[in-house]
């Protein structure tokens, strides 16, 4: 029986996702904005999760990487071979073994095109090995490296050590004219089982060791350039045997050598706030009284709710605005209620006073959206430019998500 300290209500190629995963070079000053009373208030809700209790990887969850890493100079040759499922542990080998003209053999696995997330609570229940040389880690790679590459995918390394050090590494890599990077560690005993964790919302990103924070960083607002964090990432679990940050050196006495891996999880985060309970962090679509989707018009024009399907611009991310308050990002840009006197858009790139509602739940399960001037957003009859100008709510004003 494994833990659960929570409550719980197609293969990319490895030219493509082998990315430098050095230590910090350029620390970039961060502290999340989350306040304490947000964290009390947020409620866990599983959403995937792999337990490995059968008898093999579940491929549904993982594709296996396979061929050496020349990115961090590594020296081992990535198999299939070396992850099993046994004890109700995912495991990890390092071997001393010539393969593909390399003198080690290990593992490394992702969940690329099979699962990813945007923002939430990751975290896997790992016990490391020790030994001069190898490199576990857990992380993420935003989804979309193919396209844009590394490190402006962004990258969240939720869980490295090397050799034989008991400090435990968490860092986030992203481009801002350059790679940089910025993160913290802690002193633990790696060689017991510990859950690690990243804790992301549109705010910031926490890590943990057992439920303690031990470093945050702040990405509201795209702050230093960290716009590739409100993208989805996926996630992936391997062993490394040299490379640049544990050196070239191998203490071959320690191989066979393994990383268990008890389970690996993903809740979603949602925080109460205005009224009701508000999804921070999650994408979600409006749904009008005429059953059409609001639309944030590509940021260029007045907010709509005409819209038969629901693509990027009709897509909204929660965001906590901090006092009870929630924020609308679609697309990077922010829903503003125009000081109440104009049609609301969707084209602020910060959060102020006016982008700032109060999140209601209404008895029939719709919600309400309250703007700084104390009124009541509304689909004008999904006919014309939305306003946020109503003193009640009545069907216009509510809407399904």
């Amino acid at each position: 029986m494994k833990a659960n300290p929570f409550h719980v209500g197609a293969l990319l190629m490895l030219a493509l996702i082998s990315c430098s995963k050095e230590p910090n070079k350029v620390l970039q000053s961060a502290e999340s904005t989350t306040t304490k009373a947000a964290v009390e208030a947020v409620t866990y809700n599983l959403i995937w999760s792999d337990e490995f209790n059968g008898t093999s990887v579940n491929t549904s969850n993982w594709n296996f990487e396979t061929g050496p890493n020349n990115a961090n100079n590594e020296k081992e040759y990535y198999q299939a071979a070396n992850a099993t499922v046994s004890n109700g542990n995912l495991v990890i080998t390092a071997k001393k073994q010539s393969v593909g003209g390399m003198p080690y053999t290990s593992a490394r696995m992702n969940t690329a095109g099979k699962f990813s997330v945007t923002y939430g609570r990751i975290e896997a229940r790992i016990k490391l090995t020790s030994g001069q040389g190898l490199w576990p880690a857990f992380w993420m790679l935003g989804n979309n490296i193919g396209s844009v590459g590394w490190p402006k995918c962004g990258e969240i390394d939720i869980m490295e050590r090397v050799n034989t050090s008991n400090i435990i590494y968490g860092t986030i890599h992203w481009d801002s004219n350059g790679h940089v990077s910025y993160g913290g560690n802690l002193t633990t005993t790696p060689d017991d089982y510990h859950v690690y964790a990243v804790e992301w919302d549109a705010s910031g990103i926490r890590w943990f060791v057992d439920g303690t924070q031990y470093v945050s960083a702040n990405i509201q607002n795209n702050i230093n350039n960290t716009g590739a964090f409100h993208n989805p990432f996926f996630i992936i679990l391997n062993l490394a045997v040299a490379g640049d940050w544990p050196g070239q050196t191998v203490d071959e006495s320690k191989l066979p050598a393994n990383m268990y891996v008890d389970y690996v999880r993903v809740y979603s985060m949602t925080q109460s706030g205005g009224g009701g309970t508000a999804p921070i962090g999650q994408t979600i679509t409006l749904k009008g009284f005429n059953n059409a989707f609001v639309s944030s018009e590509n940021g260029t024009q007045a907010m709509t709710c005409t819209r038969a399907t629901a693509q990027g611009w009709e897509q909204f991310t929660v965001v906590d605005a901090g006092g009870g308050k929630v924020a609308l990002q679609a697309m990077g840009k922010y829903v503003s209620s125009e000081n109440g006197a104009s049609a609301i858009t969707c084209n602020r790139t910060t959060i102020g006073d006016w982008e700032k509602f109060d999140w209601i739940v209404n008895a029939d399960g719709t919600i309400s959206l309250r703007g700084n001037n104390g009124r009541y957003i509304s689909c004008e009859n999904g006919t014309q430019p939305m306003t946020c100008n109503r003193t009640t709510i009545s069907g216009w004003e509510a809407f399904r998500i």
